[in-house]
């Protein structure tokens, strides 16, 4: 009988659990805004790559485990490489961002962070050298000051991060003008002024472009000077140096000696060496660095993967011809006897000035204009060749050169042919030695698809990926991450940006590496890169399988020791 009611009530109890519904799954909620799993993680400190999964939240990098948990977005990373956000030291995107947001030749490359300013830089403009007038979203801005530029580079909204330098340039014209005066102790202390104020709004250093006026105006002591206000604020000198040809190792000194005497940290633009005489050299060239640096002195250098420069035909006349500003060179260009002093110093050279001309040789057939004008594209010879076509006597080549500048306005921008591969693979293996393009970010279509731009503007950091790394193994693929991201990094002073790791900025680049390359060339630059899969800024997709999202998460950074700016928080 026991059993028989054991039995009934557990038949009761099974039919009272069967019609009771179950409870509702437990949905767990998202722990990560983004995760990337199943990548190849290079994570920018040189280390060996590992697999892994990286979790973002927010737009930072929350971890990096094999099972970071689950995310509101997800990528599968198989067969790709996952790295940190290319950091590109040296870059001419100044004015462009402010026309074009998007940064696409950039951006394609897996540049996250632009590092602008070399010698010119976007501000001061105050003084005696006038505000820049740009548009930022249809409204006119007077741009005065790099603050007043952060400001609207943030306000336009841009895909990439923007730093930048102050320019040795703009400081000498803001006190100086035109004029090829020497500074007073006054003077000297103005621009130290401006540099103290530029360093207050955010700027990482000081960058001097020597091997023209205004920047080659100024000595070693004044530059010493001005780095002096630089250390006090911590940053960095940044220097495109007086003379990469016949003068190089004299140069390298010069830059050596100023950081040395000043106690700021060197980091040399583009080394090279840029004149047929001394091709072969670059060892004497990276001995000096490495003498340096064994008795403490910080100095380093960057490269682009390229054996031709880009400047302007303008840069061949001689420095007194450029005193007083463009309107003074132009007059003496169309002046004979101002002329016949040219061609005779552009010939046999003038001490202490880089020649263009007899760098490359005095071969017109190296040099290419990448302007945008009736010429772009052609070498200088052809140019020639058509200026000459149905006169006798056909025109002197300086005098085609001198009538090409006055029609331009003074300014002609062309690709030299000045450089080895054998001395720009030697800086580039040196483990000082980060990636910089030198170039600017345009487009293959619209109102960025302009003049004939030299290739690095597309290309540069793929080409190391797909051509110094995987074709010919120059290098390690973790030394050139380590290159593109946290060494320039350090160089700077981002302690938060350039590596994979917590609690860094999620700026990250995923790339194939089987596939990853250059397609630009001289003849044919408007092509951008292959194998750039996904770029994330600030924890935003910013462009993924090879399409840009339209997102504009790029900040405006500021150094470190910078004072916040007005009505926000500096990132």
């Amino acid at each position: 009988m026991k059993l028989e009611l054991e039995r009934s009530f557990l038949g009761c109890l099974a039919a009272v659990l069967a019609l009771t519904p179950a409870p509702a799954a437990q949905t767990q909620e998202p722990k990560y805004d983004l995760v990337i799993r199943h990548g190849k993680i290079v994570d920018g400190t040189g280390n060996p790559w590992f697999y892994g999964d990286l979790g973002v939240k927010g737009d930072r990098i929350a971890s990096l485990t094999a099972e970071p948990g689950p995310a509101k977005r997800e990528i599968d990373a198989r067969g790709l490489v996952v790295a940190p956000g290319f950091i590109d030291i040296h870059s001419h995107s100044d004015w462009l961002l402010l026309e074009d947001g998007a940064a696409q030749s950039k951006i394609r490359q897996g540049v996250t962070t632009e590092v602008l300013g070399e010698g010119d830089s976007v501000g001061p403009h105050q003084g005696k050298l006038a505000a820049h007038a740009v548009s930022v979203q249809n409204q006119p801005v007077q741009i005065r000051t790099l603050g007043e530029y952060f400001a609207a580079v943030e306000r336009a909204g841009v895909s990439v991060n923007v730093a930048s330098y102050v320019g040795e340039g703009n400081v000498w014209q803001c006190v100086m003008g035109q004029s090829f005066d020497r500074p007073s102790p006054a003077q000297l202390q103005q621009m130290k002024d401006l540099v103290a104020e530029a360093m207050k709004e955010g700027a990482f250093g000081l960058s001097s472009l020597l091997m023209m006026p205004p920047g080659s105006l100024a000595t070693t002591d004044e530059l010493v000077e001005l780095c002096q206000v630089v250390r006090q604020h911590g940053g960095i000198y940044s220097s495109h140096i007086r003379d990469e040809g016949l003068g190089v190792f004299e140069a390298v000194r010069q830059a050596i000696q100023i950081g040395e005497r000043a106690g700021v940290p060197v980091d040399i633009i583009h080394l090279k060496i840029a004149d047929e005489k001394f091709w072969g050299r670059m060892k004497e060239v990276v001995t000096l660095i490495e003498e340096a640096r064994r008795r403490g002195v910080n100095v380093q250098a960057n490269v682009y993967p390229y054996t031709r420069g880009n400047n302007d035909l303008v840069s061949i006349i001689p420095p007194w011809a450029h005193e007083g500003g463009r309107s003074a060179l132009l007059a003496r260009l169309q002046d004979p006897e101002q002329r016949a002093r040219m061609k005779r110093d552009i010939r046999h050279g003038l001490p202490g000035w880089y020649n263009h001309y007899t760098a490359v040789g005095g071969d017109w057939s190296r040099m290419l204009i990448s302007a945008n004008n009736p010429y772009k594209g052609l070498t200088m010879d052809r140019v020639i060749a058509r200026q000459s076509e149905g006169k006798t006597p056909a025109p002197d080549p300086f005098d085609v050169l001198f009538d090409l500048l006055i029609q331009q306005d003074g300014s002609v921008g062309t690709v030299y042919a000045h450089h080895t591969e054998e001395d720009m693979n030697l800086a580039l293996i040196q483990p000082w030695c980060s990636i910089g393009s030198d170039g600017s970010a345009y487009a293959t279509e619209g109102a960025l698809r302009r003049g004939f731009p030299h290739p690095r503007n597309f290309g540069t950091f793929p080409r190391v990926l797909g051509e110094y790394v995987r074709q010919r193994g120059l290098l390690r693929l973790e030394e050139a991450v380590r290159k593109m991201t946290w060494l320039s990094a350090a160089k700077l002073g981002l302690r938060d940006r350039g590596l994979l790791q917590p609690g860094q900025f999620a700026d990250i680049t995923l790339f194939d590496p089987d596939r990853v390359m250059d397609r630009s060339t001289y003849t044919d630059p408007f092509h951008y890169s292959e194998g750039i899969e996904y770029v994330i800024v600030n924890g935003l997709v910013v462009m993924e399988t090879g399409t840009q999202t339209g997102a504009r998460p790029g900040r405006a950074l500021r150094h470190p020791s910078a004072a916040p700016p007005p009505d926000a928080a500096s990132p």
